[in-house]
């Protein structure tokens, strides 16, 4: 549908697919069980929440253990496609490669490969246009995974994955509940962790970024606050309000009229 495809493979024990490949590419995820992926000449493990990226033409073959349950998403090479900016075309896969995801990146990609399900199940005029929108979504979140700098220490490993996901997520509603949640640990440890590498806690992290956004946004733009306290991620004007004149000692109109006095 639409040249995008998602579906369930389903390997039992011993089972195994030969080698082989396709003009398509294609994008395996395990969603659970324990086994083995070979790609282009080398095998890795593959278990629950690792990925594939496969690029087209490319020799590859799967094996389990004793079950292992995939998504396969298939779509056409964007790396040849008109739509496709050349400052872009760096970034995208060149040769298929096997990815680990953390508990964030995970926790994301089951949400993207089970909305694009939906949509797939949907089947109405709109539902092309959202598939391509969920393809892209999942293409930049592999991407990033690829581009993740490996830390050895594992908490170390953890206080920065919480910092990336609200580097890229500070927009949304946030709460520390979350965050532990998806590293399956409590808050309090997940606190500790975070403050022993950054010297603050997740939350105040987050206030941090959005302030740094808030101000950069009163100081360069002419938008209204409202529209400020919206795009970095605040669901009300008096909660903005408050956050701001706590981190700032100032209201965010005192804020503007000093910079642009000051720039004057």
């Amino acid at each position: 549908m639409n040249g995008i495809h998602l579906y369930e493979s389903k390997h039992t024990e011993s089972y195994e697919v030969k080698i082989h490949h396709h003009d398509s590419v294609q994008i395996l995820y395990a969603i659970e069980g324990q086994g083995s992926i070979w790609l282009d000449g080398q095998q890795h493990d593959f278990a629950q929440d690792n990925a594939a990226f496969i690029v087209p033409y490319s020799e590859h073959a799967v094996s389990s253990d004793s079950h292992l349950t995939l998504l396969v998403l298939a779509f056409d090479d964007p790396a040849g496609q008109d739509g496709v900016y050349e400052r872009w075309k760096p970034y995208l896969y060149s040769r298929s490669e096997h990815l680990k995801l953390n508990s964030f990146q995970a926790s994301e990609m089951r949400l993207l490969l089970r909305k694009l399900l939906f949509e797939q199940k949907q089947a109405d005029p709109l539902s092309g246009w959202a598939m391509h929108n969920l393809l892209q979504d999942i293409y930049l979140l592999l991407v990033r995974a690829k581009q993740s700098r490996q830390v050895q220490d594992a908490n170390g490993l953890r206080a920065e994955r919480i910092r990336n996901y609200i580097d890229l997520h500070y927009y949304d509603s946030i709460t520390s509940e979350e965050l532990s949640g998806k590293l399956g640990i409590s808050i309090r440890q997940m606190n500790k962790i975070f403050k022993k590498e950054y010297q603050m806690t997740p939350m105040q992290y987050l206030t941090e970024v959005r302030m740094a956004l808030a101000k950069k946004l009163l100081a360069e733009s002419d938008k209204d606050i409202v529209s400020i306290c919206f795009e970095v991620g605040y669901e009300s004007l008096p909660t903005f309000y408050r956050a701001f004149k706590m981190a700032m000692s100032m209201s965010p109109n005192k804020y503007r009229q000093q910079h642009q006095t000051t720039a004057e």
